[in-house]
């Protein structure tokens, strides 16, 4: 019997360092804003249990009840990862007018996922509240009095940041059933100003920086855990998911800064209490000065001469007023029958609006938007369905008409290229050609280049290339010879692990001829770019036949080849994008879901955005965008602005999702204005016409596409 409990043990020990070894640390993570995570879902208004305020000229979040959009699952920004980092820095920026004693005020907190579980009784009670249990709690929460408890009481802290009236607490889970405390005392902030706090957690210390001044420092007896699990958490900004507890400051900026001290980043600063790394563009400074008869004012009026919103009426009652708009950026003052502008931004992108809603003949998994001279814009897509073949579309003046029809076989994508002044397609062909006189499939699957026909106005089969399950084609030119890669994603049902193709224009010929191949992985995209005198070729490896995490690869032409320049793990990469900002060089891609094994897919996840570091010759991680399987990537720019659109196909629930809008903000990288419904987005193409902006996106499970127009001002 002992024989066998020493083995268990044994048995049970290795399972836990099985187990442990195979948790993932959050590492190489950017600045994660939490509150403007929250707030920036929509820009127009604030979530339910905000209210926006302003004291000396500064505006901050009011909390008026634990509100559940406050809340968010930490899978949402801690992505592709189990264990919390082991070093990072808390940066807030807060305003308290007064803690009552022995009160506790939580800024943020991370809790666990509640385990108790509800009766039959309790379910049926919380699903059928009568009008006079509504009622009650309504009144208890107009008084600011203890919501009233009920089975949905939040789990026990894993991290969280706590404030009382002279000291700052930060707490974790040290053990199973303990929660460790670190306190700084004697810590005066409940003073009616603002303060910027930056806290800086180590292994085995804690650093407090207030207002940029002389960092205070704490070693405490316990050390911090190198692996705080946080699965299944959920984030509460300004409480701990109840009302007791309930932040009652105004708070400006809460940023979670993985892997160092933020300090330098934001110290020494003109104006330390104000130090800013990233505020929520809700919160932008909007100075008052009340008018010299205005001294009866209360400071809850004067806070309220500033209003939000996209739209305001103008009217003797308002004048005085002022009128920030948040998408336009613009401060307007109310004369008494119309707005004035005291600053205004660049033009920009105002709204987006549905233009066109085109009724296809099959699912659309891509669209090559291109120009045909002498004949106008066109739009090839590429339909899924071979009974039907894929169409090219001409635009109107009332938008895209059907053209041309080609037969296709799986069609996936199309590649526009030019060679001298004769215009062609190529198409990805994913299936095999069915033969209608020998009434069989082919075995051999072929994608085909077709040629623009100035006598016929019409495309006409050119060339016919062998591919595997092709997913996408690239047409570039280097020294002045153009080349065609081909993506071939798997041959037969299995081997994915095959090689792509890099095929050269033969001018004697008159064709295109392989030129290299290159080893793949279930290979999805290529992109190809220059940068000053190098030629890069990247490709999106999605899967090897076990799992999605593979490593995409980089190549730069050398000698008349590729070689590889650089890979990076990715998770069924299925689209990248270069781009450029000023002298900046950035590539993103797409992530479309994790699996290994027989496990089950995880759709939501991080994609990546890379920036290339010049001095390390590399490129460098720069930002990290939550995406619900995405498929494609579109970058454009509108004056001075730039953006990123990005196809969201499926979060493993539903395939109608909104894909987003992003714009650059600089520093902050880019940022959400615009959520635009879609049902399974397989595309997104920008393209300009006479003056006019447009974007058009693609449906892989729903017969149509969809053209939106760019409202500029």
């Amino acid at each position: 019997m002992s024989t066998l409990v020493f083995a268990l043990l044994l048995l049970a020990l290795w399972v836990s360092n099985t187990t442990t070894n195979t948790w993932r640390q959050c590492t190489d993570l950017v600045p994660l804003d939490l509150l403007s995570f929250v707030l920036e879902k929509d820009t127009s208004k604030l979530v339910p249990g905000l209210r926006m305020k302003q004291a000396v000229g500064v505006r901050g979040v009011k909390f008026l009840s634990p509100d559940t959009s406050m809340s968010f699952p930490s899978s949402q920004l801690l992505v592709n990862c189990d264990l919390f980092p082991k070093e990072f820095s808390i940066v807030l920026t807060l305003k308290i007018t007064r803690i009552p004693p022995k009160r506790n005020e939580y800024v943020f907190s991370l809790l666990e996922p509640n385990k108790e579980k509800k009766s039959a009784a309790e379910e049926k009670k919380g699903i059928f509240v009568g009008k006079e249990e509504k009622s009650l709690v309504k009144g208890e929460q107009q008084k600011g009095k203890k919501q009233v408890r009920s089975n949905e009481e939040p789990g026990r802290i894993i991290l969280g940041l706590k404030m009382s009236r002279k000291h700052l607490h930060f707490l974790f889970k040290a053990g199973s059933e303990t929660v460790e405390s670190w306190v700084f005392r004697g810590i005066q902030l409940d003073d009616n100003q603002w303060h910027t706090l930056v806290l800086a957690v180590g292994h085995d210390r804690m650093r407090l920086t207030v207002d940029c001044g002389s960092p205070l420092e704490n070693v405490p007896s316990r050390p911090f855990p190198s692996d705080l699990n946080f699965q299944g958490s959920r984030f509460h900004i300004g409480s701990r998911g109840r009302w007791k507890g309930l932040f009652s400051g105004l708070l400006r900026q809460l940023v979670l800064v993985p892997g160092s001290d933020a300090t330098h980043h934001i110290c020494p600063s003109s104006d330390p209490q104000l130090a800013t790394l990233s505020v929520p563009p809700l919160l932008l400074d909007l100075p008052i000065r009340p008018r010299k008869d205005d001294k009866h004012m209360t400071s809850y009026e004067t806070e309220e001469r500033v209003s939000v919103g996209l739209e305001r009426l103008c009217s003797e009652l308002l004048e005085g007023q002022l009128w920030f708009n948040p998408v336009k950026k613009g401060l307007y003052l109310c004369d008494g029958s119309e707005w004035v502008t005291v600053l205004e931004d660049h033009k920009r992108l105002d709204y987006v609006w549905e233009h066109q809603v085109l009724t296809t003949s099959s699912e659309t998994h891509d669209i090559e938007v291109f120009q045909v001279p002498g004949i106008g814009l066109m739009a090839a897509m590429a339909h899924r369905s071979p009974s039907s073949g894929s169409a090219i579309y001409l635009w109107t003046h009332s938008g895209f008409q059907l053209y041309q029809n080609i037969s296709t076989y799986g069609a996936l994508a199309w590649r526009h290229f030019s060679l001298g002044k004769k215009v062609y397609l190529v198409v990805s062909n994913s299936g095999a050609r069915a033969d209608k006189h020998l009434n069989k499939v082919s075995a051999a699957e072929s994608s085909v280049i077709y040629k623009w026909s100035k006598r016929k106005k019409n495309f006409v089969r050119f060339q016919t290339l062998q591919t595997h399950c092709a997913q996408d084609w690239e047409a570039f030119n280097i020294n002045q010879n153009a080349y065609l890669a081909v993506a071939n994603h798997r041959q037969g049902n299995n081997n994915h692990t095959i090689n792509s193709v890099i095929y050269k224009w033969n001018r004697s010929t008159k064709s295109f001829e392989v030129h290299q191949m290159l080893p793949t992985s279930g290979a999805y995209d290529w992109e190809f770019f220059t940068v000053g005198p190098y030629h890069f070729l990247v490709v999106a490896n999605a899967f090897d036949g076990v799992t999605t995490s593979v490593n995409s690869v980089i190549y730069v032409w050398v000698n008349e080849s590729f070689q590889v320049f650089q890979t990076i793990k990715t998770f069924c990469a299925t689209d990248w994008e270069m781009f450029q900002i000023g002298k900046r060089v950035f590539l993103v891609v797409a992530n479309g879901h994790r699996l290994h094994g027989n496990g089950l897919s995880q759709y939501t996840i991080n994609s990546t955005i890379y920036e290339l570091d010049m001095s390390a010759q590399l490129f460098v991680r720069f930002q990290d965008i939550v995406t619900y399987s995405a498929v494609d990537w579109e970058f454009f720019s509108l004056g001075e602005e730039h953006f990123l659109v990005v196809a969201n196909s499926y979060n493993g629930e539903s395939y109608s999702l909104n894909s987003i809008l992003y714009r650059w903000q600089g520093y902050e990288g880019f940022v959400p204005i615009h959520w635009l419904p879609t049902i399974g987005c397989s595309d997104w193409e920008f393209f300009s016409f006479k003056g006019e902006s447009y974007l058009m996106y693609s449906s892989a499970k729903a017969h149509l596409s969809k053209v939106f127009k760019l409202k500029t001002y």
